[in-house]
């Protein structure tokens, strides 16, 4: 029988997410990435259609075996920026590849302060980098689609950078966190949906069971953070069925959703 992760969706906090963006990625993009509100209703991201990618295939990893789960993101990694780098391309936005860091134990220097408690991978857009948290509880269980969804949802991230709706996000004002909160829930809410939409590209490649992925959506839980354990699942799995970030404009979306 299963056992769901205790904290399997990354938990990135709210200072660490946001840590210096704007300008940050800004001043060096090379494309015309959207500001404002435009970045985040209007982007341009949302009308470059389906992934395109359809195959990436799966390392073989090992329970409780750091260096095979280690190399296995390192794989996917390549799987996404070749998926990613096409889609801003079409969507005439600039593209630079994340960098990524695998550790075994909390606390260590992220870019954006140390890694956090209760979090399974954070992206830091001041250096564009992921670090996953390759701890106990996801090595035990490492062909379980946690692995590939946690990464894809951390890309997530990387992509609302590159396409400026990280700086339109942090270049507001807010007058309190609980002001912030809402905010927040949509910038996670879509990663989600982002990280659905590329499993849901390459779904066919990987030959895994419909289970895999209702397992993994199954595992959600209501966190302040990235919302209630329903709409989490809702944003990944329409993601998925859409395979594009045109299901993911959760900043057009009811209140309903996003709560």
């Amino acid at each position: 029988m299963r056992t769901p992760l205790i904290a399997v969706l990354s938990g990135v906090l709210a200072s660490l997410l946001f840590a210096g963006t704007a300008g940050a990625g800004v001043a060096e993009q090379s494309g015309p990435a959207p500001t404002g509100k435009t970045a985040l209703t209007g982007n341009p991201i949302y009308k470059s259609g389906k992934l395109d990618l359809k195959k990436c295939e799966e390392q073989p990893v090992r329970p409780d075996d750091l260096d095979s789960s280690r190399i296995y993101l390192e794989f996917l990694m390549d799987c996404l920026n070749e998926s990613w780098e096409y889609q801003l391309t079409k969507a005439k936005l600039p593209f630079s590849k994340p960098r990524l860091e695998t550790i075994s134990r909390i606390g260590r220097p992220t870019g954006c302060g140390g890694f956090p408690e209760g979090a399974q991978a954070v992206y830091c857009p001041i250096n564009k980098k992921i670090t996953f948290f390759l701890s106990p509880s996801i090595l035990s269980q490492p062909t379980e689609l946690f692995l590939f969804q946690v990464m894809a949802h951390e890309y997530g991230h990387h992509v609302q950078q590159l396409s400026g709706i990280m700086g339109a996000v942090d270049s507001r004002t807010y007058k309190s966190d609980k002001d912030f909160l809402p905010v927040l829930r949509q910038v996670e809410l879509q990663a989600e949906c982002l990280s659905g939409a590329f499993i849901g590209s390459v779904w066919q490649s990987l030959g895994r069971r419909q289970s895999d992925f209702t397992y993994v959506q199954r595992a959600a839980t209501d966190t302040a953070s990235h919302g209630k354990a329903a709409n989490i699942a809702y944003w990944l799995k329409r993601g998925f069925d859409q395979e594009g970030p045109g299901a993911c404009n959760t900043f057009s979306a009811p209140k309903s959703k996003v709560a």
